[in-house]
């Protein structure tokens, strides 16, 4: 879904060449229909199962936006010119990076492109977020947050993400110092100065309080009420959600009644 950051984020989804106004439709009933069809996000080929959100196996093997590395920004090695487009990678790897710290179902710590802040945060979930360093590549980013991953964690538990936690008490600028505290001295030259806290609020009527994880690799037709959009999900009234970002080139019918 195509977000952005208002005071309550919007959500948009990509359905054919139209987008649809999802902050509109919370309060509606929504009828999914499977079409049994799935495509790959990059070449078009019809493919049976996707990979990697959106790709067919021969993309997820090939492309760089399926490489190791983007799950392990320490890994790339474009900085060495070694990489499987190196064009791609001098708009996606060797660009400026973000070390940063987020609340979403816990603290963790992160890395993304600086022209991703704050869709990147959007996406996981996440309801704060401060800068904790800036990078030259993609490579540097990555060594920085395995440094901290035996401090904090690096991953969002999304179940405990979909849940209303209340108020949230933990104190972005004083783990920011921690961190801070804890790099090499040759790491802490690209602690950022900025200390501002990034507060985002996700169109939620209804928090659900047990969730099912719906996926059209199960079902044809799903029809629910929905109540809420946060990260890359959709929360129904019976505690239903599923993840738009994981059916990336799927063919599905919404209609609203």
């Amino acid at each position: 879904m195509r977000t952005q950051l208002k005071d309550v984020i919007t959500y948009e989804l990509p359905i054919g060449d139209a987008f649809v106004d999802m902050n509109g439709l919370i309060g509606k009933k929504l009828t999914w229909t499977y079409l049994h069809q799935i495509n790959c996000v990059h070449c078009g080929k019809q493919t049976k199962t996707s990979f990697s959100q959106g790709y067919c196996y021969t993309c997820f093997k090939s492309l760089p936006e399926t490489d190791t590395s983007i799950m392990n920004p320490e890994l790339d090695e474009s900085y060495l010119g070694i990489s499987r487009d190196m064009e791609w990678s001098k708009e996606h790897a060797l660009k400026p990076h973000y070390v940063y710290l987020a609340y979403s179902s816990n603290l963790k710590v992160g890395v993304t492109r600086e022209s991703q802040i704050p869709t990147r945060w959007i996406d996981q979930g996440a309801v704060r977020a401060i800068k904790l360093a800036k990078t030259p590549n993609r490579h540097i980013a990555g060594v920085i947050e395995v440094a901290l991953k035996e401090h904090f964690a690096d991953k969002t538990n999304w179940r405990a993400m979909l849940k209303d936690e209340g108020e949230i008490s933990v104190d972005l600028k004083m783990e920011k110092q921690k961190a801070a505290g804890l790099l090499h001295p040759e790491l802490q030259q690209y602690l950022s100065p900025e200390d501002d806290i990034w507060e985002l609020n996700y169109p939620v009527a209804q928090y659900p309080e047990k969730i099912t994880s719906l996926s059209f690799d199960k079902l044809d037709l799903y029809e629910g009420e929905l109540k809420g959009i946060k990260g890359q999900y959709l929360m129904f009234e019976d505690g239903k959600v599923i993840n738009i970002r994981k059916h990336n080139g799927y063919f599905v019918e919404l209609k609203v009644e």
